[in-house]
């Protein structure tokens, strides 16, 4: 966690947990970030579908329930255990490996007070949502075709945006989630075809 006072957010004149930590061009990018979500917050529909969708990514459920329903479907059991396996070795590399390096504060503790989220135990960068999504996404399109793989990106962009939409990520987390994950899955896709041929 950084040792620097969190700067007040000029336009709102509060603090903003995390902001300074990564420099003043992430800070204008997730203040830009913000104010752009901040017009669909309130939005019924917008807040059923970003906040519903952060609470089925918590510890990857989303993405184990899609390999479970896979591999009935397909018949490949195989490929339901080496993608369980993969993101449980992808979710310690980033939330015991990566987290640590940057011990970044969260925007808020417990998410935008018009939304109720789970209260995280990790640090904010990179968001283990975002890298986690992408990663998973990578793998199954390391089995699956076009169709399919473009699903599984867009649920994954879905996921990453809404742990910003919910305040408990800056966008710059969610960025460099996806980027962590994007680096993690050009190596789950190497595991995965190895262990799991398509």
């Amino acid at each position: 966690m950084s040792d620097q006072a969190a700067p007040i957010d000029p336009e709102t004149s509060r603090f903003v947990p995390g902001e300074g930590h990564l420099g003043p061009q992430v800070d204008a990018f997730d203040r830009r970030v913000d104010e752009l979500l901040e017009h669909l917050r309130g939005h019924p529909l917008a807040d059923f579908v970003f906040t519903n969708t952060t609470h089925v990514a918590d510890f990857s459920m989303i993405w184990h329930g899609i390999g479970i329903v896979r591999g009935i479907t397909k018949g490949r059991p195989d490929q339901v255990v080496v993608l369980a396996a993969l993101l449980g070795a992808e979710s310690v590399i980033v939330n015991q490996g990566v987290k640590r390096l940057f011990r970044r504060e969260r925007p808020t503790t417990s998410g935008d007070d018009r939304l109720q989220v789970r209260r995280p135990s990790t640090s904010s960068f990179p968001s283990g949502h975002a890298s986690s999504a992408v990663f998973a996404a990578m793998v199954l399109a390391a089995w699956d075709g076009p169709w399919l793989t473009t699903l599984w990106f867009k649920i994954a962009v879905v996921v990453g945006i809404s742990r910003a939409y919910v305040r408990i990520h800056h966008g710059s987390d969610v960025v460099g989630g996806a980027i962590v994950g994007a680096l993690l899955g050009l190596i789950g896709q190497r595991i995965a075809r190895r262990l799991a041929p398509a």
